[in-house]
C-alpha cells in the first residue's frame, strides 16, 4: 500500500505535521470508521469519518467521530442553510475522486466547504482518513480544521 496518497501530498503542501498508519480494511464491515478505530486500537471518538453531503442542494464535507451520526439540522445551521442530505455514494466518489471508505477531506478533487464535530478540537490527536482504504493520518484536529479551512461546529445527533 502506497502512503503517498492526494490527501497526504495535500498536507505536506499545507506545512501540517502527521504520521500513517494503515490497517486491514473490511469491506464488509457495518460501520467502516468503527472498524478502523478498532483495527488501529483507537478510541472511536478519536477516529473521525469523512462523509459528504449537500446543504440546500451544495456539495460539502463533514468529519465526525466515527460512533456518532450527523444531525442533518445541525449540518444544515453550520452553513447556514435550510436543509441537509446524505450524498449518494457514486456522486460522493465523482466529487472527491476517492472510493467510499477511502474518502479523505484532504486532496479532493474539489475543494468544498467542510465542517468538523467541534467537540473533536478537544482532543490530543485525531485520526482521518488519508485518502485510500486502509490508511488513516493521525494529526492534531485544529491543524486539520485549519487545513480545511472547516467550519467547528456541533455536527452530531
Amino acid at each position: 500500500m502506497s502512503k503517498t496518497t492526494r490527501a497526504t501530498q495535500a498536507l505536506e503542501k499545507a506545512g501540517v505535521a502527521f504520521t500513517t498508519v494503515s490497517y486491514d480494511y473490511d469491506p464488509n464491515a457495518d460501520r467502516i470508521g468503527l472498524q478502523a478505530a478498532e483495527a488501529i486500537g483507537e478510541e472511536p471518538r478519536r477516529v473521525l469519518k469523512t462523509l459528504m453531503a449537500e446543504v440546500d442542494g451544495k456539495p460539502v464535507c463533514v468529519v465526525v467521530p466515527s460512533d456518532r451520526e450527523v444531525s442533518m439540522k445541525k449540518l444544515a445551521a453550520a452553513f447556514g442553510g435550510k436543509s441537509a442530505n446524505m450524498m449518494k455514494p457514486a456522486d460522493a466518489e465523482r466529487a472527491t475522486g476517492y472510493h467510499v471508505g477511502g474518502i479523505s477531506p484532504f486532496g479532493q478533487k474539489k475543494q468544498v466547504p467542510a465542517a468538523i464535530e467541534a467537540a473533536a478540537l478537544d482532543e490530543p490527536h485525531v485520526y482521518i482518513n488519508g485518502g485510500q482504504r486502509g490508511l488513516q493520518v493521525r494529526l492534531d484536529p485544529k491543524a486539520a480544521r485549519d487545513a480545511l479551512k472547516a467550519v467547528a461546529a456541533p455536527l452530531v445527533a
